[in-house]
């Protein structure tokens, strides 16, 4: 396989865990040829200060927001705009981690054809990967459910600030962020809280263009992912105990057609046999590995 740039020195780290050789070798061996088509979960972005909504033992941590109480709900609406006001300075601060560099180096080596993350922190682009499908949206954009008027998120946060001065100053520093980039907050904090408005209709359901728990993803965008996966010599999950379907019927696709399934993350992963290979180790134990391996 050519190689289309030389590899950074940084990514070459210490493993910091075991790493199960024979496995190790077994994944090296599935992607060398190039053909990658990688699909990323949370896990991805834990070393980048985003935690996940599962731990290793698969049970859910975090309960996110659903769907149809954003929609139908003016407390709901005003809940998580309190929560993601308090929360957005410190997701928005995080920074992409080693596994996010080694996926755009695999790329930039011709290895990974493509990127298909269920995130929505924006960190594979931030790291320099060029060709990613963002499967749940994106954080950085809101539109009004209303008139379809799309707004930037920092913009929102500047309404947020303005009409709730002293808000951020009463929280004594916030609480730990969560993996929609907002924080928990007491009831009482909530029901303060002035949420954003249209500037066009004036509306008050202005949404994150991101997938909640309980929404669909757009067909297209399914359409397109099936699409890369379908032409991927080998599919490779990272950071995902593929608990969700929205990731889990890739794997199941690619079953049906053939195309091996690799999968690096830490704990038990739903389907546990139907990857062909799964490295239970740190993503920053493994990635940077395949970078030196096959860049080298």
């Amino acid at each position: 396989m050519s190689v289309r740039g030389p590899v950074p020195t940084r990514l070459t780290l210490p493993p910091r865990t075991p790493v199960d050789e024979s496995r190790y070798a077994d994944l090296l061996a599935l992607v060398r040829d190039g053909g990658v088509v990688v699909l990323t979960g949370a896990g991805m972005s834990t070393a980048s200060g985003i935690p996940d909504y599962r731990g290793p033992d698969g049970q859910r941590r975090v309960e996110p927001m659903q769907h149809g109480e954003f929609v139908t709900s003016a407390a709901g609406r005003q809940r998580y705009w309190a929560r993601a006001f308090a929360g957005w300075e410190k997701f928005a601060a995080a920074a992409p981690n080693v596994a996010h560099r080694a996926v755009a180096e695999l790329e930039e080596l011709g290895v990974v054809d493509w990127v298909i993350t269920q995130n929505v922190d924006g960190l594979h682009q931030r790291a320099g990967a060029q060709r990613v499908l963002e499967l749940h949206g994106s954080l950085s954009q809101v539109t009004c459910l209303d008139c379809g008027e799309p707004t930037d998120r920092e913009q929102v946060q500047g309404w947020l600030a303005a009409a709730n001065p002293g808000f951020l100053e009463s929280l004594d520093g916030g609480g730990e962020i969560r993996p929609d980039g907002d924080v928990l907050l007491a009831e009482s904090v909530v029901q303060t809280f002035r949420t954003p408005r249209c500037l066009v209709c004036a509306g008050d359901r202005l949404k994150p263009d991101v997938v909640f728990f309980g929404g669909t993803v757009p067909r297209d965008v399914v359409d397109r992912a099936f699409e890369l996966v379908d032409g991927a010599r080998s599919l490779l999950v990272l950071g995902s105990s593929l608990r969700v379907m929205s990731g889990y019927r890739f794997v199941r696709r690619c079953a049906k057609a053939g195309i091996p399934v690799a999968v690096v993350t830490r704990g038990s992963v739903r389907g546990e046999g139907e990857p062909a290979v799964h490295v239970d180790s740190l993503l920053g134990d493994v990635l940077p590995r395949l970078v030196a391996d096959l860049g080298g």
